[in-house]
């Protein structure tokens, strides 16, 4: 019997899809760090150049309920605006699943504005089972965080461009 969560969720903005993406996705290990200063700690690029294959460990700060976590890069479409990645490894979340999965997309929206589009798929390990409160605090964490980068591009338009 399979267990898989999956969950697809989108938020509008108005920055443009290349902004976000180089953001969000290329430069992750600059700019959450720097936003995100009371959580994380740091995020290093661990194996590879950034690209597919590439593995990066995300540093939480003493006190969090996860210390870090690593995730690997599966898909990286430059041009089209996608990402697809996996948490391979974490110290406590990945004590109940057995993988999780993203696939992230940037598409063009309006004007000048993009839809971010994200689907998660969560697969328990055996005689684990993921809750719903499990699930929303996923989807708050991952909008809260894109939302932070959103409101910094916006503040700055020459960045990221």
């Amino acid at each position: 019997m399979d267990f898989s969560r999956k969950i697809s969720q989108s938020f509008v903005t108005q920055v443009s899809p290349d902004r976000m993406f180089k953001a969000l996705i290329l430069d992750s290990h600059i700019i959450c760090p720097k936003l995100m200063f009371s959580s994380i700690k740091s995020i290093e690029l661990i194996e590879g150049d950034g690209g597919v294959g590439s593995i990066k460990q995300i540093n939480f700060f003493e006190g969090s309920s996860v210390k870090y976590m690593k995730q690997r890069i599966d898909m990286l479409d430059k041009e089209k605006f996608i990402c697809k990645y996996s948490f391979i490894e974490g110290d406590v979340v990945m004590d109940r699943l057995e993988l999780i999965t993203y696939e992230v997309k940037f598409e063009g929206y309006g004007h000048g504005g993009c839809v971010c589009k994200i689907s998660s798929e969560f697969k328990p390990k055996e005689g684990t089972e993921i809750t719903e409160v499990d699930i929303e605090l996923g989807k708050d964490r991952a909008i809260g965080m894109y939302e932070v980068v959103e409101a910094y591009l916006l503040a700055h338009p020459q960045a990221y461009t």
